[in-house]
């Protein structure tokens, strides 16, 4: 059987951390350019995807004379244009970020994103919106989110010490949920008053994360042994987490409950024809989720679970599931609301422990490559989540597809923590043995 490495390696440029006098990630420089770079990428991506979402729908139901059925199915489809790139070019995207300069690799991908932006200016502008033209633009984006996913995940462990490392995931998830609070609210709300001038905004946010992270010094990728044929090395990136079964069920119990129970696709349709909110709603609703994650992740960077760290992943998955059910058979905007940020608290809270145990678990010359297959789950359990619930939709209506999915993780949690008892027996966040 294989064996767990040893705790990850860091730069011996760093200072020494003491585990009970651990500083805070933000003494760091490299972490506050690294923190600022994400907090800025994400709000414009996320501001974009919102805008796109909401774009698509309204063009399939206004210029397409398409139902709410058969526009509901479109934003399934949208999702499904976002996983290829990533199904595709995940492997490459983790081998890219174990054999070179990361950062460099996080600056392309903004570029992409940025080119992006600059071409739904232009399209919105001109009134130029098809969706061939939106599928097509989303494919592009799902290219760069696979690059930069493993690319910025790589980086922070070799920034900051191992003592540091939980408190630094749980404050990089700070910039990540407080700009997917911001980053959806200021999109919808920009797009209202003037639709054109959202890409705009995200075109400077994307420059100046581009800008910001080059301020980080160089993070190399680590040295290897022996360098092997780079389709060995993704393979051996896959087949690494595949024979590890501790992260083999980390990773597979978010794909699996965020694939049934994911309810972001549906949010176009809930703001335009449910809840009757229209693009500042759907902001709203968009960010609200990332509002309860965001207090979790502040919470997490004070003060950072320690003891029994599997089961309340777990049960964190549950309530997940439980609170999708309740989003999906509301009708009141305020409550809806609420569902959907006790959804993102249960959400982050899973997250950080999964995103702790993966990092600490996995030796640094494979982490870009276990990074890419997580993010590839996470990937797979979003946009083929969201093409899971426009297919349940055009069968079962969009409340029927949101409410039987989060029943059906309830589920996957219950089945998971029985084949993979490992994730219940992980008390701390030290590397599982076998």
């Amino acid at each position: 059987m294989a064996t767990i490495p040893p705790p990850p390696s860091v730069d011996p440029a760093l200072p020494p951390a003491e585990p009970s006098k651990a500083p805070s990630p933000l003494a760091f420089a490299d972490f506050r350019y690294f923190w600022f770079a994400r907090f800025t990428a994400v709000m414009a991506t996320i501001a974009m995807v919102v805008v796109i979402g909401y774009q698509l729908y309204d063009t399939a139901r206004t210029d397409y004379g398409m139902s709410i059925k058969e526009a509901s199915f479109q934003l399934g489809l949208l999702g499904l244009f976002q996983f290829v790139p990533l199904a595709v070019l995940t492997p490459v995207a983790g081998w890219a970020a174990d054999r070179f300069e990361r950062r460099r690799v996080a600056i392309f991908s903004n570029l992409i994103d940025l080119l992006i932006a600059a071409t739904l200016w232009w399209l919105t502008r001109n009134d130029a919106l098809t969706l061939p033209l939106l599928f097509g633009l989303a494919a592009l984006h799902g290219v760069a989110r696979v690059f930069s996913g493993p690319a910025m995940s790589a980086i922070a462990p070799n920034i900051v010490p191992p003592a540091v490392l939980p408190r630094a995931i749980a404050m990089s998830s700070i910039a990540w949920q407080s700009a997917s609070v911001i980053g959806p609210a200021a999109g919808g709300l920009i797009y209202a008053a003037h639709p054109a001038s959202v890409y705009v905004f995200a075109a400077i946010l994307l420059a100046l994360s581009a800008f910001t992270i080059s301020r980080v010094r160089p993070v190399q990728p680590p040295p290897a042994e022996v360098r092997r044929h780079p389709l060995r090395e993704m393979v051996d990136g896959l087949q690494f987490v595949w024979s590890e079964r501790f992260l083999l069920g980390t990773i597979t119990l978010d794909l699996f409950a965020v694939l049934l129970a994911g309810a972001t696709a549906m949010l176009p349709v809930y703001a335009r024809d449910i809840l009757h909110a229209g693009s500042e709603g759907l902001g709203f609703l968009r960010a609200a989720p990332a509002v309860g994650a965001a207090a979790v992740a502040l919470g997490l960077a004070i003060r950072p679970i320690e003891r029994n760290v599997g089961v309340k992943m777990l049960w964190a998955v549950a309530v997940f599931g439980v609170v999708t059910v309740g989003f999906g058979l509301s009708t009141h905007f305020f409550l809806s609301l609420g569902l959907l940020v006790i959804m993102g608290a249960a959400d982050m809270f899973s997250v950080f422990v999964r995103g702790t145990l993966i990092q600490l678990n996995t030796p640094d010359h494979m982490r870009g490559r276990v990074s890419a297959a997580s993010g590839l789950a996470i990937s797979a359990s979003n946009e083929l989540g969201e093409m899971r619930a426009g297919a349940m939709a055009a069968l079962l209506g969009p409340v029927g597809a949101v409410a039987v999915g989060g029943a059906a993780a309830v589920g996957v949690t219950a089945l998971w923590s029985w084949l993979f008892p490992e994730l219940r027996r992980a008390k701390t966040f030290e590397p599982q043995f076998k």
